[in-house]
């Protein structure tokens, strides 16, 4: 466009070398003309034969050539005047119009900042150009309102001019992703022209933004028979980022207990949270289930949430019957109200699952009295006959409030004896019943006093049988005598001087026991007669007294 100005100006320069007006000047055969650029065509531009003081008059023709041309704004034309032959010269100045808008390379120019970006960031900007010249091609240069951006220019020459765009406010994309700037470049003519600069900043990501949750707690209600794979909750984080940085990874989190991890499963890229195991209420009544949402950007980020999860108890225990019997059999004189057996009855459901009722089978003579929460006495309601019913089998059937209801039973037998049965012990003595226990109690005790008094009676005869140096009850120097109404004991300094004598009597229960005087040990003679008096008085003291206790055991049970 620029070369096609240029050619057009030099075919006016021609034109206006054969056409002359305006002001002029003569000097040194030269004159001098001006003219405008945009000047159409037959502008009158000077005389130059008047100007050059030819007289018009005279006969001869004189013919004009111009001599040359310029390129250059002011033209330089030669006129030739022949007969005679006279070169003149001729300088013209085409002056310049502001004709010419200023032109930027592009229409629109794109940059990318990221967000990341530092304030007093620069971009280098390339400025517009003019055609005109002179005061028509001094540019001047206004950037739309911006709270982000700002224009800097820098003034190198006259026409030279440096442009940069700063960053005057922090970026944020996940706010502003674009940015719509117009730069306008002014020149100086009058009227002034414009040419403008359409500038598209889009704004790159850099993760900087965390994955959110719509809620930082989820809270979800399942049933405790929720089959394996059963949704519990499907989760959306959300990344304000861009690209990899806003794709987002599900994990549970590493503080999840072992049991919780087995009981769910989370799929990571759908974020559903699905059932892994069966679940049990009577087990574990909730979980706590801690989720991470991690992006792909670098370095990653996270963000959490919590799962709480209320198991819906259903209906699925059978109530527990524990009978503990206490007055079996049953006597058929027992009197009503008699406590017969405990009866303790749970279930593992919570609610009106488990809450338990017990009952008893009809038309029998015992009842259920509730004692406390779950526990009940079986009793006697009527008088038994043991000629209509000897044995009884009751059954208690223990049911829930679930719905459908849950049962179950449990039976007590009991048998009734004849009230004859019983057996008196000793004309003085209280009533009581013999129970088979007793019977062989006094079996036992009976079988150990026996031996008891067969061992002393052997050793009594043993003793006696041997000579004693005086009488069988002589006169000695007794230091210890023991008597009672059956007989008498008596103990001397002599080692072999004991005596039992028997005295007459009627038999007593209290049966006096001595320390018998065993043969001499494979010892010495001296070592024996190292034990002292005070000794052996004191070791017969203790096995008195050890057979003593032994005695008084045997006659209180034989007593009772």
């Amino acid at each position: 466009m620029v070369s096609s100005m240029r050619r057009g100006r030099e075919a006016l320069c021609l034109l206006l070398s054969l056409l002359l007006l305006s002001t002029w000047e003569v000097g040194s055969g030269q004159l001098h003309y001006s003219v405008l650029e945009e000047a159409k065509h037959g502008t009158f531009v000077g005389r130059i034969a008047q100007d050059l003081g030819l007289e018009l008059a005279e006969p001869v023709p004189r013919l004009f050539r111009r001599g040359g041309r310029s390129a250059e704004c002011s033209i330089h034309p030669e006129v030739i005047v022949d007969r005679p032959l006279q070169v003149f010269y001729v300088d013209v100045e085409v002056k310049d119009i502001n004709d010419n808008p200023p032109i930027f390379p592009m229409a629109v120019k794109t940059i990318r900042f990221h967000e990341s970006r530092l304030l007093d960031s620069r971009f280098p900007l390339e400025g517009a150009s003019d055609a005109d010249i002179g005061v028509n091609a001094l540019l001047s240069y206004k950037l739309s309102s911006s709270e982000f951006f700002f224009l800097d220019v820098q003034t190198n020459d006259e026409l030279s001019q440096s442009l940069s765009l700063v960053l005057g406010k922090s970026l944020d994309r996940e706010e502003t992703a674009e940015v719509n700037l117009l730069l306008v470049a002014t020149d100086g003519g009058k009227p002034e022209l414009t040419g403008t600069l359409q500038i598209l900043i889009q704004v790159l990501d850099v993760n900087d933004n965390e994955p959110s949750f719509a809620q930082p707690v989820y809270r979800v209600k399942l049933l405790e028979n929720a089959p394996n794979g059963t949704l519990v909750v499907k989760l959306n984080a959300s990344d304000a980022d861009e690209g990899s940085n806003s794709e987002i990874v599900y994990s549970l989190s590493s503080d999840v207990y072992s049991t919780t991890q087995t009981k769910f499963k989370i799929d990571p890229s759908s974020g559903e949270i699905r059932t892994n195991a069966k679940l049990d209420y009577e087990e574990n009544k909730s979980y706590e289930i801690q989720v991470v949402a991690s992006d792909k950007g670098t370095p990653s980020m996270s963000g959490h949430c919590k799962i709480s999860v209320k198991l819906v108890d259903i209906n699925d225990n059978t109530p527990e019957i524990a009978i503990t019997s206490l007055s079996l059999p049953i006597q058929e004189d027992a009197p009503l109200g008699t406590v017969i057996a405990l009866i303790t009855v749970s279930d593992r459901d919570s609610g009106t699952n488990g809450q338990v009722t017990c009952s008893l089978m009809p038309h029998v003579p015992f009842k259920l009295v509730s004692t406390f929460k779950n526990y009940y006495s079986l009793v006697l309601d009527s008088a038994l006959d043991r000629e209509s019913i000897s044995d009884y089998t009751v059954v208690v059937t223990a049911r829930d409030g679930g719905s459908p209801s849950l049962w179950a039973t449990a039976s007590v037998s009991a048998e009734a004896p004849k009230a004859s049965s019983r057996a008196m012990v000793g004309a003085a003595g209280p009533e009581s019943t013999l129970v088979d226990v007793n019977v062989y109690l006094i079996i036992a005790i009976c079988a150990v006093s026996s031996l008891l008094v067969l061992t002393l009676l052997l050793y009594t005869a043993l003793r006696c049988s041997a000579p004693p140096p005086e009488g069988a009850c002589g006169p000695g120097k007794p230091t210890l005598v023991c008597s009672s109404a059956v007989g008498s004991w008596s103990y001397s300094q002599q080692r072999r001087s004991q005596r039992v004598c028997s005295g007459e009597g009627p038999p007593k229960t209290d049966l006096m026991a001595f320390s018998p005087s065993l043969p001499q040990g494979p010892g010495s003679a001296e070592e024996r007669q190292q034990l002292s008096d005070s000794e052996h008085i004191a070791k017969v003291l203790r096995d008195l007294m050890s057979l003593s206790e032994v005695t008084e055991i045997l006659e209180y049970f034989i007593v009772d």
